[in-house]
C-alpha cells in the first residue's frame, strides 16, 4: 500500500488519485495514518459490505416488527417435532 503524507497528498492530488484506482493510499500526519483514499469501487464495495453487518439489539430496544417476525418463524417442516417442542411452553 502507498503511503504518503497530508502534505504531498494535496501537492500531488492527481497522481494519488490514480494510485488509488489499483490500491489504497494511506494519508499521514505527524507520523501516523489519519486516513485513507480509495477508488470509488472500494468504497462501493465497502458499503455493500456494510449493508451486511448484522445490527444487535437489547431485548428492550427490539423493534416490533423485528419481534413479531422472530415470534412468527417456523423451521422446516421437517424440523416441526421441534416446534412442537417449543409450542408447549
Amino acid at each position: 500500500m502507498v503511503a504518503t503524507t497530508a502534505t504531498q497528498f494535496a501537492k500531488r492530488f492527481g497522481q494519488y488519485k490514480e494510485e488509488a484506482q489499483r490500491e489504497p493510499v494511506a494519508i499521514t500526519s505527524h507520523g501516523r495514518v489519519s486516513g485513507y483514499f480509495v477508488s470509488a469501487h472500494e468504497y462501493a464495495e465497502l458499503e455493500r459490505l456494510r449493508a451486511f453487518e448484522r445490527q444487535i439489539y437489547r431485548l428492550e430496544n427490539l423493534p416490533p416488527a423485528i419481534a413479531d417476525a422472530i415470534e412468527a418463524a417456523r423451521m422446516d417442516p421437517v424440523h416441526d417435532h421441534l416446534n412442537e417442542l417449543l409450542d408447549d411452553n
